[in-house]
């Protein structure tokens, strides 16, 4: 199903943006060769991987997906683009030379990122600059009575943090909050900050009836969808509600200053 595959959308999304992504050896500055089509197809269906000597393959990715990934940002980071940019779909086939292979340990994420970002800027006259902005966040607090969280048992230095987030149902395993927030900030493409002051490693379990606005395609990049899933269970808890009830935590509204990457000018490719 389709909420399915957003929800491991965002997973693998989150590991794009916090892992190597699978390169080894000495990283490239640009792409030697690099084709950009538009994508012709009419499913939420995309790639994107980083193919081992430099290279990148992407099928069905938005320049959104492009820029967040490139830029280590969020959906809701990115400020001032056109509407095309997360609406319009592309492939591309990116080529480098002089890479070496074999070498041990992985190429720092910044550095995968660096050929990306001169492509974007090359193809797209993609212009960015960084600012901070006042904008709503939650900040994640214990209720009143406190947390109802059962702490993970077994040595602290064997851990094994393992988390599944999916639509409407979430099981996380020797987990912290602040994983958690991290999770919920995905979930609802906006800031959350962990505040409760838990340091803790736990399991718990979490479900609750998805919003509309919940688990939105445009939190990854996607066009935006005519018609959102269904619950499963219309009569379920709300997230929020279900936050309170089942682990004894709060979303409270809040303004927070975030990150922003502003888009100052971009334009579509030639097609080659």
């Amino acid at each position: 199903m389709l909420e399915m595959a957003l929800a491991m959308a965002r997973i693998c999304w989150a590991l794009c943006l916090l892992t190597s992504c699978g390169l080894f050896g000495q990283a490239p500055t640009a792409y030697t060769v690099a084709a950009i089509k538009p994508n012709k197809s009419s499913d939420d269906r995309f790639m994107l991987r980083p193919q081992p000597g430099g290279g990148l393959t992407a099928t069905g990715v938005t320049l959104k997906m492009l820029i967040m990934f490139a830029y280590g940002v969020a959906g809701y980071q990115i400020s001032g683009a056109p509407g095309w940019v997360g609406t319009e779909r592309w492939d591309i086939e990116a080529k480098t030379e002089g890479v070496t292979e074999g070498v041990q340990g992985p190429v720092p994420l910044a550095q995968s990122q660096a050929p990306l970002r001169r492509l974007l800027e090359d193809r797209f006259q993609l212009k960015t600059r960084r600012e901070s902005k006042k904008m709503p966040i939650y900040a994640l607090v214990a209720t009143k009575g406190g947390p109802k969280l059962n702490s993970h048992p077994g040595d602290a230095a064997e851990r094994k943090p393992v988390a599944s987030f999916g639509f409407g149902s979430a099981s996380c395993t020797d987990s912290s909050v602040a994983s958690l927030a991290g999770q919920l900030t995905l979930y609802l493409d906006r800031p959350v900050l962990d505040q409760t002051g838990n340091k803790g490693s736990y399991d718990f379990t979490l479900k609750w009836t998805p919003a509309p606005n919940e688990s939105s395609a445009q939190a990854i990049g996607l066009p935006p969808r005519a018609d959102p899933p269904a619950p499963t269970d219309s009569t379920g808890p709300s997230l929020f509600t279900a936050l309170q009830e089942q682990l004894g935590l709060k979303l409270k509204p809040a303004k927070g200053s975030v990150d922003i990457l502003a888009i100052d000018h971009v334009e579509k490719p030639s097609e080659n």
